[in-house]
């Protein structure tokens, strides 16, 4: 395994969950969800009063795009960092062309998520309108979705959790794609949902939340907020996935590539939510 993204999360907590050490030396690709499912595993683990050692990839320009992404800072609080083969500066240099929209951010209280959407809306407009072609409208649309995504870990996960955003190239479509990555390990969808609903599965309790609006909470109005995620990104021919316990549920375009449901995956705690959209 040389990438750690969404594609390769379950070979990666196959991998890493239950071994001494974590080596990403021959690591050549690591994107947002990649960066966030490490310290949930490294978070994973400190709660289980295990501190694992990681060895950092021989690539430099891994190791660079990691610091760039502030990767760094949040894995020394989970695990011991061999740096032996990776030499970092401790100091993050953002570019005007940069296509960074989100360094890897926490997500603890509701002013994180104003901060959040603050830093976002700020480089938006030169990456979704320049490199997406979204409009205002769509702008404002983004930024609404993910402040929903990022609300639904305060309100229903009963942990913290982390946010990255990144914009890519990909060279199979001939596009640039906006991906967003959001994870918690907190209580998860089934066990947040099962105070108001007979559940059948973690893939049910997904399927409730994502494409129902269902709610943990009664009040009128509560639990639309993934529902409405889920309406702006088909809006846009865009993809997204959702990860709980031992199921993952998603929306997929006719660009993008995976499973529409997947059961009996190995369990991890929380949320794990992937979208990508595309340039129009």
């Amino acid at each position: 395994m040389n990438q750690i993204t969404e594609e390769t999360f379950e070979k990666t907590l196959q991998s890493f969950i239950r071994s001494e050490q974590i080596d990403l030396r021959d690591i050549s690709f690591i994107d947002p969800y990649g960066m966030l499912g490490l310290l949930e595993i490294g978070e994973l683990c400190m709660l289980e009063d295990v501190k694992k050692t990681v060895l950092l990839p021989l690539s430099n320009e891994v190791c660079a795009y990691l610091e760039r992404m502030d990767f760094f800072t949040h894995a020394r609080r989970y695990f011991s960092l061999d740096q032996s083969t990776c030499q970092t500066t401790n100091q993050k240099s953002r570019s005007p062309e940069s296509d960074v929209l989100l360094e890897i951010t926490p997500i603890e209280r509701s002013n994180d998520i104003h901060a959040i959407v603050g830093t976002v809306r700020d480089r938006a407009q030169a990456i979704l309108a320049t490199h997406l072609h979204y409009d205002d409208r769509a702008i404002n649309s983004f930024i609404v979705a993910l402040s929903e995504v990022c609300q639904n870990i305060i309100e229903h996960s009963e942990n913290k959790g982390f946010v990255g955003i990144q914009k890519y190239r990909f060279q199979s479509m001939n596009k640039n794609v906006v991906k967003i990555a959001v994870m918690d390990i907190g209580i998860g969808f089934r066990k947040s949902l099962s105070g108001r609903f007979k559940l059948r599965s973690d893939l049910d309790a997904i399927d409730k939340a994502l494409l129902h609006g269902a709610s943990r909470y009664e009040d009128e109005g509560r639990g639309h907020g993934l529902a409405a995620v889920r309406r702006f990104v088909e809006q846009w021919q865009g993809k997204i996935s959702i990860r709980s316990g031992t199921a993952r549920l998603s929306i997929i375009p006719a660009w993008a590539r995976g499973k529409a449901k997947e059961s009996n995956l190995i369990a991890f705690p929380g949320s794990q939510i992937n979208i990508l959209l595309p340039e129009v």
